[in-house]
């Protein structure tokens, strides 16, 4: 029995290790060895021998890594050595003022430097005891922060235990930024836009919350990522330099940022800080600056620190993506849902080469923390291609005159407005809402659903004004007659319409699930439901539960799920839709059909001449292909339209094959 008992623990190990190899090799090295299924085979058996054998599990296993039960609250850490804050530098005169304190300081001509990217993101000390990964915790005020260790063994570039390439210390406390990468954060919001969610208004806002999730199931969700920058207490190890120290952590398995410089003079310290500059957008993570510190250990100590500042060290701070301007007016946008969008008009502004005229408010309670008001001068704030926000008014100029009052009736059809316990939107309690009703017809028509083409916002608009149309079904009964009746709309173009919709009947059920405009469904969602459960009888009878017991599917969908289709008109719809012919149970694809693109990795870029993103990633998914979001020696194929940016130039530096629309429809054979 001891003999079978020491035999699976040692399975245990092995796949530790292997696993924790090919994490290494994917995340850090960017050079995969295995397929996702030959890695995910293993992951499996993991799991299993260490839930038939508990009491073999440890704290640096890669099933850590998927996160636990939530937690009640975070405990507070102290940390060995301060977290210091930086000085700022804003222009080159200040980086050289800085260079003649520290040679006055050091009695020196010229010292030497290394310069790094700074990563906007949320600061972090991992402590690791003989190799073992035992706490994580958040600067907090430098002195005290919150400890987020379950958040932080979620993250993969984060090593659970480190690798023994260098001498391992017996104590180490390695800092570092935790950051969303962008094209996850658009991921993210592009998920929670189709789900009616609330959208994140940056990534380093994401990535705090994200860290101080309770549940660290929900931190593994969001692919977050890390880069060290430095290390405070330890012992048991020796370095010399700033550049020892980054190699030494790289020895450990960490990724340590690549753009990082060693230098022997502040003037090559300005001329790196003004080639970053104009790249600072060419890269998936937000940075905010340059961190430029002296090389030598020796002379940080000498130096020491003032004020909680290191003399060592300074950011020279980027130029802010942020403008001023005048807020003009607070609108209220009524969506599908009923949802009560707030948005600001402004006095447009050019900012980042776009001219900006209006900008999101986010909520009610977001315009009441930050006390904006119709007349204020805001400052507005848009990093890449995030949606501009306001950030808030410039207190130090002139105020509107009154607070923002937010509606308690639908400024569309003055039905009353709800706002529910735990929720942060507003809502219109009508649901035939003249707004919600173009809205949802929108939403059923567009690409990703229904995709009828020539149903313009305009043309639903006037249906509607002619009475001609009342709810999606309608759409199926239409004639040339009726059509006709509206301006521009010839026989060529009626019959062009008609042809449309008619053939939006053999949409997938998937497209039909999404059609419906199911709060918090999205297309991903509407896949996975109707693969679940096939038909829509089962999914409208089926329980709350059984929803929520789907993986990726939690218990708000589950309930949104629920109530819409308890709504007799809801349910009085899918009845007219079906007969109307349209797709309302699944259909198998053809076994042939599903290889065509078996095991192959895309990354999508750029404008498609025909297709939407969501359609085209329809089209590799259907054939048995799959999609991610960002280029790596995984990738298999690129496929790049008009205006491909930095994702097309990683490409061809990997050698990755490069395909058209017209290419990808070629190998499908659509």
């Amino acid at each position: 029995m001891a003999s079978r008992a020491t035999d699976v623990q040692a399975r245990i190990e092995k796949l530790k290790q292997t696993i924790e190899h090919h994490n290494y090799q994917y995340y850090v090295l960017d050079s995969p060895q295995v397929s996702d299924g030959e890695y995910d085979q293993l992951f499996r058996q993991l799991v299993e021998l260490e839930k038939e054998h508990p009491q073999f599990a440890s704290l640096d296993s890669p099933t850590r890594r998927v996160g636990g039960e939530p937690q009640e609250g975070f405990s507070k850490v102290e940390h060995r050595a301060a977290m210091l804050s930086l000085a700022n530098a804003f222009d080159e005169d200040e980086l050289k003022a800085f260079q003649r304190r520290i040679c006055k300081l050091l009695e020196v001509d010229e010292a030497d430097y290394v310069s790094e990217l700074k990563i906007d993101g949320v600061a972090v000390s991992l402590t690791y005891r003989d190799g073992l990964f035992v706490t994580g915790a958040t600067r907090g005020n430098g002195t005290v922060g919150e400890d987020v260790t379950a958040n932080l063994r979620t993250i993969r570039t984060i090593p659970l235990r480190l690798r023994e390439e260098a001498e391992l210390p017996s104590l180490v406390e390695v800092r570092g930024e935790v950051f969303l990468p962008l094209s996850e954060f658009d991921r993210i919001n592009q998920q929670r836009s189709e789900e009616g969610l609330n959208l994140f208004a940056n990534p380093r806002n994401m990535t705090a919350g994200t860290l101080r999730q309770l549940d660290s199931k929900v931190t593994a969700s969001r692919l977050l990522s890390f880069f060290p920058y430095s290390i405070g207490h330890f012992e048991g190890v020796r370095f010399e330099t700033q550049m020892e120290v980054l190699e030494r952590i790289s020895q450990w398995g960490f990724r340590v940022n690549p753009h990082l410089r060693h230098q022997s003079s502040i003037d090559d310290v300005i001329e790196f800080c003004r080639q970053w500059l104009p790249r600072r957008n060419s890269l998936d993570y937000e940075i905010d600056g340059i961190v430029i510190k002296v090389n030598r250990l020796d002379q940080q100590q000498l130096l020491g620190a003032v004020s909680r500042e290191p003399r060592w060290a300074i950011a020279f701070k980027f130029p802010g993506q942020e403008a001023t301007t005048k807020l003009l007016e607070i609108r209220i946008n009524v969506g599908r849902t009923g949802a009560l969008n707030p948005y600001a008009v402004l006095e447009p502004v050019k900012l980042s080469g776009v001219t900006i005229r209006t900008a999101t408010l986010h909520n009610e309670d977001d315009i009441r923390r930050k006390d904006i008001r119709q007349g204020d001068t805001v400052i507005i704030k848009r990093a890449g291609d995030v949606i501009p926000q306001v950030v808030g008014p410039v207190t130090s100029l002139a105020r509107g005159e009154k607070a923002f009052e937010y509606p308690r009736e639908c400024p569309v059809c003055q039905a009353p407005v709800v706002r529910e316990e735990g929720e942060a939107m507003a809502y219109c309690t009508n649901r035939l809402c003249p707004a919600q009703r173009l809205e949802a017809l929108k939403h059923f028509v567009s690409r990703g659903a229904m995709d009828i083409r020539g149903l313009g916002p305009q043309t639903l608009e006037k249906l509607i004004e002619l009475k001609l149309l009342e709810s999606p079904s309608g759409l199926y009964s239409l004639t040339a007659e009726q059509i006709g009746q509206m301006e521009g709309f010839k026989e060529k173009s009626t019959a062009n319409l008609l042809e449309s919709i008619d053939q939006s009947r053999s949409r997938p059920f998937a497209r039909v699930i999404f059609a419906l405009g199911i709060r918090h469904v999205g297309e991903t969602v509407a896949e996975m439901l109707a693969d679940h459960f096939g038909n829509i009888e089962s999914l409208m009878e089926t329980t709350e539960e059984e929803i929520a017991s789907i993986q990726g599917i939690g218990p708000e969908i589950a309930h949104s799920l629920r109530t819409h289709f308890e709504i007799n008109e809801n349910r009085r719809l899918v009845e007219e839709l079906r007969q109307a012919g349209l797709q309302l149970e699944g259909i198998r694809e053809a076994k042939e059909q599903e290889v065509v693109l078996q095991g192959k990795t895309f990354v999508l870029t750029g404008a498609l001449p025909t297709l939407t993103r969501p359609e085209a990633s329809q089209i590799i998914k259907r054939h048995g292909g799959k999609v991610t979001s960002s280029v790596s020696s995984k990738t298999d194929f690129l496929l790049a339209g008009e205006k491909a940016g930095s994702k097309l130039k990683k490409a061809e530096s990997l050698g990755i094959r490069v395909i058209s629309e017209e290419e990808l429809r070629t190998m499908t054979g659509e």
